[in-house]
């Protein structure tokens, strides 16, 4: 696998790429009475044009509570379909931004929040991303298993996929 870090535009382009195949990531924060990750599914609403990333949550969840403590938040996406994955540390910001709430508001939010767009514990959530790296294979899990397994026996240098830093 080669390395080819990216910058600014790319760096964007490949974090939100990643990102959009996937939707659905770990949030990892930091509890201040445990020495473990507390990681929690999480389903983008946005990746915007600067590279933050945009989801809607409760003031009530334990993701709330630690973030009020302690803003650096880890995400992980992982597509071992298309061999994509994708590791973020950043830093949480947390709002009541009403027009961000209209803008994201769906059915699938609707069902996490029963009194609707109005609830006093929809929050914005907003990861500002301090440092990013990805793996992208560029091909599926067969494709990518005969590559490797060619590389092996032949010992010829075949192109598995690249990976590097995002420098946002």
């Amino acid at each position: 696998m080669s390395t080819e870090n990216l910058y600014n535009e790319a760096a964007i382009d490949k974090l939100k790429k990643i990102i959009d195949q996937v939707d659905i990531g770990m949030l990892g924060t930091y509890p201040s009475e445990g020495k473990y990750i507390h990681a929690v599914p999480m389903s983008r609403q946005e990746v915007d044009d600067r590279g933050n990333i945009w989801f809607l949550f409760s003031s009530e969840s334990e993701t709330h509570q630690h973030i009020e403590r302690d803003p650096q938040v880890s995400l992980l996406y992982s597509d071992p379909g298309n061999y994509s994955f994708l590791s973020i540390n950043g830093n949480a910001e947390v709002s009541q931004d009403s027009e961000r709430i209209e803008k994201y508001w769906n059915k699938m939010v609707e069902g996490w929040f029963d009194r609707g767009k109005e609830d006093p514990r929809i929050r914005v959530l907003k990861v500002v991303p301090q440092e990013a790296h990805y793996w992208d294979t560029k091909s599926n899990k067969l494709v990518t298993f005969f590559k490797v397994a060619t590389r092996a026996i032949t010992g010829k240098d075949i192109e598995t996929g690249e990976q590097g830093n995002l420098e946002l």
